[in-house]
């Protein structure tokens, strides 16, 4: 039997599975650090088909990385992770397992998970995650949305106007200082309160939440989605008090549009790895 394989290449973790024809997952390898080296990262990587691949062909893979890439070509250059710029993984990963391989956005893979992984398919769904960065994925019809030339739009990098107790250390990786990223993301958070996000204290918290909020309220203002999904490691160690404290904040400040429907990832920190199975099997499509 050939297995679809899927792959989350993130900036801490990377995980690997192996799925049979119908998506279902048949064997998955402990989640490991990503090493600092793309050459250690790469063989890590390869390590960890091989283990969920066993003696089975692979059908296809498909993974998840932080962007900017091309998904075109499959040259990534995650934004989080210095010594994978401009890597032509899909032709290295083409060329050592002989099966096609599909590789996206982190965000929009994991809007893909969600979407087929859950119980309702909206028409207008909306994926964020906030973990080591912060960013997003929009569906329309189950199809990812392409900005100009078939680029990710960048959610995390838009500006708002934030609350911040420690304003002088708001700083993006990207090189512009007041992006939304660098106000709510793992990294922003260790940067502007020396602490990981679940050692901050609730005032700490509510700087963050109404910046997310500030910046959900955009998002609706401009999509309109149906639903808006959280995920990622900040959101989903706080939890159902993320959400109820962004209502309560939406609940003020939205007025001309509807409020969208918020809720928590319900894949937890599966999501990405899930969405890159669903890209194995069904390849890229082109954009909406």
């Amino acid at each position: 039997m050939a297995v679809y394989v899927g792959l989350d290449i993130g900036g801490t973790k990377l995980m690997a599975a192996a799925a049979d024809g119908q998506g279902e997952v048949i064997r998955r390898s402990p989640r490991r650090a990503t090493p600092l080296g793309l050459e250690d990262g790469l063989a890590l990587l390869n390590r960890m088909v091989q283990e969920v691949a066993g003696d089975e062909p692979i059908a296809a893979m498909g993974a998840a990385i932080g962007g900017p890439l091309d998904w075109r070509t499959g040259v990534v250059s995650p934004l989080h992770q210095v010594n994978w710029r401009g890597v032509p993984l899909k032709a290295e990963m083409e060329g050592r397992w002989g099966c096609p391989f599909y590789v996206d956005v982190d965000t929009n893979v994991a809007a893909l998970g969600e979407y087929h992984w859950g119980l309702d398919k909206p028409q207008r769904f909306l994926y964020v995650t906030i973990s080591t960065g912060m960013g997003g994925g929009f569906l329309i019809a189950g199809q990812v949305y392409r900005g100009m030339n078939g680029e990710h739009p960048e959610i995390g990098h838009q500006a708002i106007a934030y609350v911040c107790s420690n304003p002088g250390a708001i700083q993006c990786e990207c090189g512009v200082r007041d992006c939304l990223e660098a106000l709510v993301s793992g990294n922003a958070i260790r940067r502007i309160y020396g602490k990981a996000a679940e050692d901050l204290e609730e005032r700490q918290w509510a700087e963050v939440t109404y910046n997310l909020a500030q910046g959900l309220r955009n998002l609706m203002a401009i999509y309109l989605p149906d639903v808006i999904v959280l995920g990622g490691g900040v959101a989903t160690g706080r939890g159902e008090r993320l959400i109820a404290d962004i209502k309560r904040i939406l609940a003020t400040c939205v007025r001309i549009v509807p409020v969208s429907e918020v809720r928590l990832s319900a894949l937890g920190y599966d999501t990405a790895l899930r969405g890159s199975i669903v890209i194995a099997m069904q390849g890229l499509q082109q954009p909406y």
